[in-house]
């Protein structure tokens, strides 16, 4: 009876353990199918008083960085952010966690939200999704045409004798004045 109880309570472990398992795996393909999806939902945006202090991830926020916080996506991911009342995007890095809103569904940096154009506002509707290209996004300033500059090079020794021959006819004449 004792032996049947034990084999009993293992069976029972295991087949908790798999359907905690099963439970984890559908979890985990249900994160995977919304990640694909785009995302829907209200933006807000730092205030530049963080400028300097530690985000979730340990880097330091700059307010000039194009940086947001996710509640989800792990650090380093990288997002496309779309503003559908005037079409901007921006590409931004998942470096903090939040937004703790529950209202909004990413917290921007505050150039990301100046790209954007939700500086205003404060709050806008957003939709978010994975970038997925493999390029990865830089700004690029226009560039502006450099202008040629003409540089005659002379060597040191051609100098040196013009100097000198020059430093000669200035001597001989002032022997010859005295």
């Amino acid at each position: 009876m004792f032996i049947t109880n034990n084999i009993r309570m293992s069976y029972s472990i295991l087949r908790k353990l798999f359907v905690f398992f099963m439970l984890s795996a559908i979890s985990i393909g249900s994160i995977s199918a919304q990640d694909a999806k785009v995302q829907k939902g209200k933006a807000s945006y730092y205030s530049k008083r963080l400028h300097g202090r530690k985000m979730s991830n340990g880097e330091v926020y700059r307010n000039d960085k194009l940086t947001c916080a996710h509640r989800k996506y792990p650090f380093g991911t990288l997002l496309k952010v779309k503003n559908p009342k005037n079409g901007k995007e921006v590409i931004v890095e998942v470096t903090d966690r939040g937004p703790f809103a529950r209202s909004r569904i990413i917290d921007l940096s505050y150039k990301a939200a100046q790209e954007l154009g939700i500086i205003m506002s404060g709050v806008a509707m957003v939709e978010v999704s994975i970038y997925d290209d493999d390029t990865p996004p830089y700004y690029t300033p226009k560039m502006e045409e450099i202008p040629d500059f003409d540089f005659d090079v002379v060597d040191i020794n051609d100098t040196l004798d013009i100097v000198e021959s020059q430093w000669l006819q200035d001597h001989k004449k002032s022997e010859i004045e005295e």
